[in-house]
């Protein structure tokens, strides 16, 4: 017989280390049993983005728990193959990381894999368990259709993506389930461990600084600082603002459960643009006067902006396209060495309009105007002249 001991009695907490976040504790305690010590978890209900909305209607994006930080002398040690991303091409928050990645020269040192982008049940054996997320390539797999079974046909494969290679999942909520997850959101990107068998993070902001800062000793491109120390208080503020209202202020819009939530949203989005619009037309970078981690989270939502944001989100009080200033501003960080191998709008635009029925049944995904054939033609942005 298991005793359980008060709150003040517990003997180990597991909690998360980040050189620049508080510790927090996970959902998992340590007990003591008559014989040994058991591990008591308190699991969350597996849920995704789409639950995530207040009583108000208005969508609340839950924080990432999983935030560790790779750092020389720590328990995550800077290695060369010791560390693996999972991705989404799909996924904004997943670009992120694969373009630094790319842009710090990081091919050779993290290993990528991309999971497929239609959502699908991730436990299809169990009738009681409707979750749905991403799944890994399949390439024996049966085509595919959204999961109430409409749309498509969507291939189990495709030669961009691979099943996984570190425990053979089928989906990305056995990854966490199989390291002890507890929260029960099962997003990417993952930054995974393949010599612990654990995952470091899943908050891109701090998947992104590691993979600038810390790998630099088996970096191809050392000279890239996206986050110079100069920089960082310009970097920080717009961050903040942009995060709020534009990168996670579509989601807002798009997962809104009421008028008066969409409402709100959508204006913040709007202001957000014209803000962003009126920056970019008298300088070249979004923080100042150099390209840095800034740009990237700018650069991402603003690529899916017109393609599936205006459409799918609602956000259509503006558009990309019709802004000579923030179309050339995408045309010149698209056109940078690398940055179109991580784009793949063909799966981005699959995940979004086909993931999702209660917002789109039929998976239905509109043509658009070809937005990336827009990014090749020539831009003007280094005419612009610095303050």
């Amino acid at each position: 017989m298991m005793t359980r001991l008060p709150l003040s009695s517990i003997v180990g907490v597991l909690t998360t280390v980040s050189p620049s976040i508080p510790r927090q504790p996970y959902s998992t305690f340590l007990f003591y049993s008559s014989s040994s010590i058991d591990r008591v978890s308190m699991k969350m209900k597996a849920r995704t983005g789409l639950d995530e909305v207040a009583s108000d209607g208005s969508f609340k994006r839950t924080e990432s728990v999983w935030r560790n930080w790779i750092k020389k002398g720590s328990k995550f040690e800077p290695e060369k193959d010791r560390y693996h991303l999972y991705v989404s091409y799909a996924c904004p928050w997943a670009h992120r990381t694969t373009i630094v990645r790319t842009l710090k020269g990081l091919e050779d040192v993290i290993s990528v894999t991309a999971v497929m982008p239609v959502w699908q049940r991730t436990k299809p054996e169990n009738s009681d368990d409707t979750h749905c997320g991403w799944i890994f390539a399949n390439v024996d797999g049966a085509p595919l259709q959204n999961s109430i079974g409409l749309g498509g046909p969507f291939p189990s494969h495709y030669p961009e993506n691979d099943p996984d290679p570190n425990f053979g999942a089928k989906s990305v909520r056995e990854i966490y389930e199989l390291v002890g997850d507890t929260a029960g959101k099962y997003c990417v990107p993952i930054l995974f461990d393949k010599k612990l068998k654990t995952i470091v993070s899943n908050e891109s902001a701090d998947i992104i600084q590691m993979l600038n800062s810390e790998f630099n000793d088996f970096a191809t491109n050392t000279d890239v600082d996206l986050a110079p120390e100069d920089m960082k208080s310009s970097m920080d503020d717009v961050d903040s603002w942009i995060y709020s209202t534009l990168n996670n202020g579509v989601y807002t819009c798009g997962l809104a459960q009421s008028q008066q939530a969409y409402d709100t949203a959508i204006e913040g989005v709007t202001n957000t643009f014209d803000r962003i619009e009126n920056i970019l037309s008298t300088r070249r970078f979004i923080a100042g006067d150099r390209f840095t981690l800034s740009d990237i989270r700018l650069f991402v939502t603003l690529l899916r902006f017109d393609e599936i944001y205006s459409v799918y989100f609602k956000c259509n009080t503006r558009s990309v396209s019709n802004s000579q200033c923030l179309l050339n501003y995408c045309r010149e960080i698209y056109q940078m060495e690398g940055i179109a191998e991580t784009v793949n709008m063909h799966q981005t635009k699959e995940h979004y309009y086909c993931s999702h029925p209660t917002l789109n049944k039929w998976s239905i995904i509109p043509r658009g105007r070809d937005f990336i054939q827009l990014l090749k033609e020539p831009h003007n942005r280094d005419t612009i002249e610095q303050p």
